[in-house]
């Protein structure tokens, strides 16, 4: 096994345990000033920094971290050059998709090489998209094309779960050709859906034959990045959504996932006391792509000049499917069976039930699905959506 950690990485590394050490510098000290004050147990608290010599040592362990920080990093800058390229492993990647999942948005913003690039890959390599690259690439392209989207904290390899792989069981029983998208889900799910319609119009006018099918297959947040997608090639007037066909949709939080809006009400909780309002910032490192997840956010106006940590109701603009393209849901549940009429049904562990069907209590937030594109399976978690032979075999039908 090779290991999830190469040379190239200890630059990326190294920046992030600076930001932590600051970070965490920056908390002990609002802690420091809050306690300080001697406010009640429900008292406002500040985010303001100590003073006299106490801040004066708070602002000299940052200065002192910053420092050896930067001469680290200007060191290894001058060292990575000189290393030999070594192939990525599998283990490698899924450790860079989980830490870009959680803090991606950080990671990007502060030019780690940690970050993960959107780019379209095949094997895990990726694809230049040219017509003659992309004909050498792929020597056995055909007219069908199937684009895989995959969800928070992975990456493309792992649509490989247990020996199945979707795309490729469809590409032998289907006659497609599959193409993977590898993206940073700490990022919006707009930015990301924005540079995803962008990179299948590219795709499709390089496709070395003539272009007869497009579907796209989304698990978990992967189907909100296609939606985005969809959103935006709209407005942007792109060629590729008329030659879009079909969109199944796997387990994604469409109305968003519980455990995102647990953390929110922990954010508002810790920050109710000045005691423990510095540790809120704790809860506030998870990445937008994450909090995106609260209720399904998919456009820019869903975040932009709002507190995304703040508690708020669903406010999101109502994003219907895209027109003349048949949509697909699959919701699975880790119930043995179903229940009777009126009793809930759980979810896969992770997205409830109905939020994978797209249903709404409101009928302006219902997708509207219909029922004949909707399969439920029971007995199943989040990530056996990747791999159960009952799951696949309701997409090949649907395909």
């Amino acid at each position: 096994m090779r290991s999830p950690v190469q040379l190239f990485d200890i630059r990326g590394y190294s920046r992030l345990a600076v930001d932590a050490a600051i970070g965490l510098t920056d908390l002990v000290e609002n802690l420091h000033h809050n306690i300080a004050r001697l406010p009640g147990p429900f008292g406002v608290a500040t985010r303001e920094r100590t003073t006299g010599i106490t801040g004066l040592v708070y602002r000299s362990i940052r200065g002192a971290t910053r420092l050896v920080g930067g001469g680290i990093d200007l060191i290894l800058a001058q060292l990575v050059p000189l290393l030999s390229e070594v192939p990525s492993s599998s283990e490698r990647e899924a450790l860079l998709a989980a830490l870009n999942g959680v803090l991606g948005d950080h990671i990007a913003v502060s030019g780690n090489p940690l970050a993960i690039h959107m780019r379209l890959r095949r094997s895990g390599k990726p694809l230049e998209l040219t017509s003659q690259a992309l004909a050498a690439a792929i020597p056995d392209a055909g007219g069908k094309i199937l684009l895989l989207a995959h969800g928070l904290c992975m990456n493309d390899l792992q649509w490989l779960r247990k020996g199945h792989d979707h795309g490729a069981a469809l590409a032998a029983d289907a006659g497609f050709t599959p193409v993977y998208l590898h993206y940073n889900s700490g990022l919006h799910v707009s930015i990301n859906g924005r540079a995803f319609a962008a990179l299948i119009e590219v795709l499709l006018h390089a496709w070395p034959v003539p272009a007869k099918q497009l579907v796209i297959v989304g698990h978990s947040m992967g189907g909100l990045i296609a939606r985005s997608a969809c959103h935006y090639a709209g407005l942007e007037g792109y060629d590729w959504l008329r030659r879009l066909r079909k969109i199944v949709f796997l387990g994604t939080p469409h109305h968003g996932a519980p455990l995102e809006r647990g953390g929110n009400w922990a954010d508002v909780i810790l920050g109710a006391s000045p005691y423990s309002a510095a540790f809120a910032r704790l809860g506030k490192i998870r990445s937008a792509g994450i909090t995106d997840l609260r209720y399904g956010s998919l456009v820019d106006e869903d975040w932009k000049r709002r507190d995304r940590f703040a508690r708020s109701n669903d406010k999101r603009r109502a994003v219907p499917l895209p027109q003349a393209v048949q949509c697909y849901a699959i919701g699975v549940s880790i119930a043995k069976g179903a229940r009777p009429p009126g009793k809930p049904v759980p979810g896969d562990g992770i997205v409830p039930l109905l939020s994978a069907l797209g249903q709404h209590v409101n009928p302006a937030m219902d997708l509207g699905v219909p029922q004949e594109r909707q399969w439920v399976g029971y007995g199943m978690n989040h990530l056996d959506l990747l791999d159960r032979n009952e799951v696949y075999a309701q997409l090949r039908e649907w395909l």
